[in-house]
């Protein structure tokens, strides 16, 4: 039987171990792929920089589109990252009736209609268990193991840096800047951490996973999104005090004729719950179901390990044929699909975190309470430590409530009018609560 041809675009951090794996002739990866599989070609900025691999110079190639494109060339596996050139690249593969692994969520969010309306023209597979979760098999558990339910909801933790931070503001009381600092020197945070700290990285992912769940296909753009770099370890700790704890969920809700609700935000979650307890780089994706009920699969997020695990798996369902079956099954991003109707997060309800700063003298509460009812937002606990005797006189003091059940405009107006209070100091905090 002949070999297959692999063409690698990247040798980063997940692809060198990709490419390790591969050439690793007695692994489980070589035995389970029951064929002889050879890198043909790898896409590279720099031939000449040593990688630790013992590749041939003719192998390597600085023009990942030719790589997709060549002849030679089996299968390609794009681990480049980013939109271009790994769209034109994946595009190119795909024209040239190639199967295509990655684990771009990116490029998944942002341009999967294109991408697999080029598989369908081809009858090609793309495969992309790599894309969201690193290492934990949350696509294959959705688009195969769950494919007879209609799901209702969904609730992940999809970046382990950011919950990396969470941990550690709430574990050891830092700051997020000190909690940052430390991800990166442990390498769970990037130089530039901003896609990831600003919840883009998380919207990507849940506009992949809204399109496998609930059909809709949504670009990034059409996701609301809070990252955690605006959070204070205040709040870390308020929650604590209630109860909670405070993780950045991607958040998906089919709300019947009102609309699919979509969400990247940090959300308080009762300590002791499965979510909850998901710390350090873990993610975490809980989905409900009908008739399956509620379930929750979670392990390693990212990492060459992880990655490469998905990757690998995915690469073996290629070859055997499995992918080409899936994909036909799943009829992702549709040509003909209607635009989703998504619900405006005004219309959405549940309960909430409030934090103001408040004058520290009598009816203050009183008249925060009375905005709050005014509506339609009901009280449903409150923190007011005394501010002690080496607090500065007349300085803000912390007022934290609980709310009840409340539409999110009604929120919204309440907050409003509260930080125009002259007993009050502007801006107010609000997270909402994951029940």
């Amino acid at each position: 039987m002949q070999p297959v041809s692999i063409g690698l675009l990247g040798l980063g951090t997940v692809g060198a171990e990709v490419a390790r794996l591969v050439e690793d002739r007695n692994g489980p990866f070589a035995t389970r792929a029951g064929r002889e599989v050879v890198l043909k070609k790898v896409a590279v900025r720099d031939r000449l920089k040593s990688r630790g691999l013992a590749l041939p110079i003719d192998v390597l190639s600085t023009d990942p589109i030719a790589v997709a494109a060549d002849p030679a060339v089996d299968i390609v596996v794009e681990l480049m990252g980013g939109i271009e050139p790994a769209r034109t690249a994946v595009l190119a593969a795909l024209e040239a009736g190639k199967d295509v692994v990655t684990a771009n969520k990116a490029l998944l969010a942002e341009h999967g209609a294109e991408l697999f309306a080029a598989a369908r023209r081809s009858g090609r597979a793309v495969a992309f268990e790599g894309a969201v979760g690193g290492g934990i098999p949350i696509i294959n558990t959705i688009g195969v193991g769950l494919a007879a339910n209609r799901f209702k909801a969904m609730a992940a933790i999809l970046n382990g840096t950011c919950n990396f931070i969470l941990s550690s503001m709430a574990r050891s009381g830092l700051s997020y800047a000190e909690a940052l600092r430390q991800a990166q020197r442990l390498g769970y945070a990037e130089a530039d951490p901003t896609l990831d700290v600003d919840g883009t990285d998380t919207a990507h992912k849940l506009a992949i996973l809204a399109q496998l769940a609930f059909g809709a296909s949504v670009t990034t753009s059409m996701i609301p999104k809070q990252g955690i770099d605006t959070l204070q370890s205040a709040d870390i700790q308020y929650a604590a005090e209630l109860g909670y704890t405070v993780k950045l969920l991607a958040v998906a809700r089919d709300h019947g004729d009102a609309g699919l609700e979509l969400r990247v935000a940090p959300r308080l979650v009762r300590k002791g719950s499965p979510l909850a307890e998901v710390s350090g780089p873990d993610n975490a994706i809980r989905t409900v179901g009908d008739p399956v009920g509620s379930t929750l699969i979670s392990g390693q997020g990212a990492g060459a390990g992880p990655t490469a695990s998905a990757v690998l798996g995915d690469l073996i369902d290629v070859i055997v044929g499995r992918a080409a079956l899936t994909a036909r099954s799943l009829a992702l991003w549709p040509e003909a699909a209607p635009p989703p109707r998504l619900c405006s997060p005004k219309d959405v309800r549940g309960r909430a975190y409030l934090r103001f700063s408040i004058a520290d003298r009598p009816g203050v509460l009183g008249s925060i309470a009375q905005v709050l009812g005014r509506h339609n937002v009901s009280i449903a606990s409150v923190i007011q430590h005394d501010p002690g005797e080496d607090d500065q006189p007349d300085a803000p003091v912390p007022l934290v409530m609980m709310t009840h059940v409340a539409s999110e405009a009604d929120l919204d107006a309440a907050l409003d009018a509260i930080d125009r209070l002259l007993v009050v100091s502007p801006p107010s905090v609000r997270l909402g609560v994951e029940d």
